[in-house]
Order: C-alpha cells, then structure tokens, then sequence
C-alpha cells in the first residue's frame, strides 16, 4: 500500500466535543479512554501531564492527538489572558468540562476536546497504532489553520451539512499531521508497516480481530513468510513484536466494551482472547492501574 492510498482511504469519526474551562491554576483530569483524544487549545497556556513521561507544554493554537488508553490531565498555568477566537464558542451545544477557580483568578485556558476514530479501508481504530502524542503547533501561516478555525465555526454553530464538513476537516488536520511527520521520520513506525502490503494484511487481521487466537506462527503463516522473517520484518517497520501491538489492541477493544457495553467482564475477557478472568483482569490492571470494574464505572458513572 503506498501513502498515497492510505491517506485516500482514511475515514475519520468523532464523538461530541467537550469545551474544557481551566480558570486560574488548576487541572482537569482525564483518565484513560478507550479512544485516541484530540485537544484543540483555544486560549491561555499550560501542560497536558502524564503519569510516566514528561508534560508537553501547550498553548493558544496547539493540537494535540493523545492516543487511547494513556491517562493524562490538562493543567493551566492560570498565567496568559489569550482572547478565545472571534468564533466564541460559547454558543456551543456541548458538554463543558468545567474546572475550579484557581489562586491566581480569572486567567483562563480553554480547549475543544473530543475522541477520534481513524479508520482504514473498513477497518476501525488505526489509529490505535499510534503510541505516542502527536503534537502541532498551529501558527498564522499553518496549513491547518484554515481548517481549523472552520471546524470551530460549524461547531459552534451546527447547520445543514455540518457533520459531513466537521470529519472532513478534520481529516484534512489528521493527513496534515501524519504526512509531515512522514517528511521528518518522527513517530511514524507503524505507517511504514501500513504501507508494506504482506504487513498490512497481518495488521488487518489483528485490528479486525483482536481476540482471536493470533500468534506469530499464525500471523506469518496468512502472509506466506516464515515466522522468523514476519517477526524480523514487523518488528523493523513497526518498531515493537506483532504479540506486543496485540496486547495493547486487546486492551484497547476491552476498554471499548467496558465503555460502552453492559457484557459481564468474564465474556469481555473471552472476546478479547483471554481464558480466564483473573488474567484478563492482571493485564487490564497492568496497562491502565484500573480494574475492568473501576473502569467502567470511572467512564459510566456507576
């Protein structure tokens, strides 16, 4: 598959976004989703923090893609008094995330913040590939600029045709992102095996099926090479073992389910490759230091 049919069949999806409200020195934490994050920072300055890797400093005009699953919170410096754009979303019909007041007063941070989906000729979530923020920093003169600021206008104010423009904009953002990275080199692993056709029909199998009983024997096999060759080939183009992206696609699709379905978590364990409930839950706890319990609860509200 060359990059250019790959960025010809991408398909993006979003949820509703949220406008978060920081006022003053304050956080708004939010967990782990079982979604890639999108933030958009509208005015002020602050971080997005993490629990195991250092903060990304963002302002005005920042974009940010937080993969699915990695805890984070947004945290204001309660420093800069940025204007929010002329496109005011205050006529948003969205859920607000709101924040205290903090010490320092009035100065505020505001973000445009919703999930993403990225799909890829019918198969859902390849954006799940990637491991690592992606960060932009969008000036006057940025290419997504425009493009932007027409996704805050039918936002803000939605009429005929404005969900069709939203996801096309946004995809015209997301194709901004991943080609200049591909110009760079930069955390771009995973669209090398996207475009090598014998890796991407074993990448097809695992994002279709993740719980299937996949193993590098099997996965090699379905793309006529041995097992040693598969496994050198996947690992030099995506960067990590085909069993370790599996893993994390497991937990990702657990994470989904518990989100968004009423199945006992025994059954999610089963679905997602898991012979019994206790592992299922060892590894679920291991890669969000939540129990599938305390998960769903965190993302249901009970």
């Amino acid at each position: 598959m060359r990059y250019d049919n790959l960025f010809n069949d991408l398909e993006i999806t979003t949820d509703p976004f949220a406008l978060c409200e920081l006022k003053g020195q304050c956080n708004i934490g939010l967990s782990q989703d079982a979604s890639a994050t999108l933030h958009y920072i509208l005015s002020g300055e602050g971080e997005i923090a993490f629990a195991n890797q250092p903060p990304l400093r963002v302002a005005r005009g920042s974009l940010v893609l937080i993969p699915a699953l990695l805890h984070h919170s947004l945290r204001s410096y309660g420093t800069s008094r940025d204007p929010v754009p002329e496109c005011q979303p205050a006529q948003l019909h969205l859920a607000r995330l709101m924040a205290g007041e903090g010490p320092t007063g009035g100065d505020q941070m505001t973000a445009l913040c919703g999930r993403i989906r990225v799909g890829l000729r019918g198969v859902s979530d390849v954006i799940d590939l990637i491991r690592e923020p992606l960060v932009e920093r969008i000036g006057e003169t940025s290419a997504m600029q425009g493009a932007l600021q027409g996704l805050l206008c039918e936002i803000s104010n939605p009429k005929m045709g404005s969900r069709a423009m939203i996801r096309a904009l946004l995809t015209q953002c997301v194709i901004e992102m991943l080609r200049k990275r591909l110009a760079t080199g930069r955390q771009l692993e995973w669209m090398a095996a996207l475009a090598d056709p014998m890796l991407w029909n074993a990448l097809r199998a695992m994002l279709d099926e993740p719980g299937a009983n996949h193993s590098v024997e099997s996965l090699a096999e379905s793309v006529f090479m041995s097992r040693s060759a598969f496994a050198k080939r996947f690992t030099e183009a995506y960067g990590s073992g085909p069993m370790d992206l599996l893993r994390a696609l497991r937990m990702r699709q657990a994470a989904a389910l518990l989100r968004d379905t009423d199945l006992p978590v025994k059954r999610i364990a089963e679905m997602v490759g898991f012979a019994s409930r206790s592992a299922f839950t060892r590894s679920f706890e291991a890669n969000t230091d939540l129990s599938p319990r305390a998960f769903r609860q965190l993302h249901r509200g009970g």
